[in-house]
């Protein structure tokens, strides 16, 4: 069976947390959603690149999570959050996805 690239994994759980908060109007449920696709990436970074990388490219995502906040007071929510699902999703390729382990 055919493995779901870890960036895509990651920039899903940062939209899709997002978007969970939003709909649901519960932020509490957005960020167990972030934190459970979090924790997916996770493993499957670790087995791509050991816990070094996956201790990176997890601080990557936290800070994403974190950046996203102020960036969207400069250029609204959803741009936000697409931009910094797309910097988590750049680097998680970069590091862990391109090599195709």
């Amino acid at each position: 069976m055919a493995r779901v690239p870890s960036s895509l994994v990651a920039m899903t759980g940062l939209v899709g947390g997002y978007g969970v908060a939003r709909w649901t109007k519960k932020r509490p449920l957005g960020g167990v959603a972030l934190a459970a696709v979090g924790v997916v990436a996770a493993r499957e970074w670790e087995r791509k690149v050991g816990k070094k990388g996956a201790v990176a490219l997890s601080g990557a995502y936290v800070a994403a999570f974190a950046g996203a906040h102020p960036l969207a007071k400069k250029v609204g929510a959803w741009p936000s959050v697409f931009a910094v699902a797309g910097v988590v999703g750049a680097a998680s390729w970069v590091v862990a996805d391109r090599r195709g382990k």
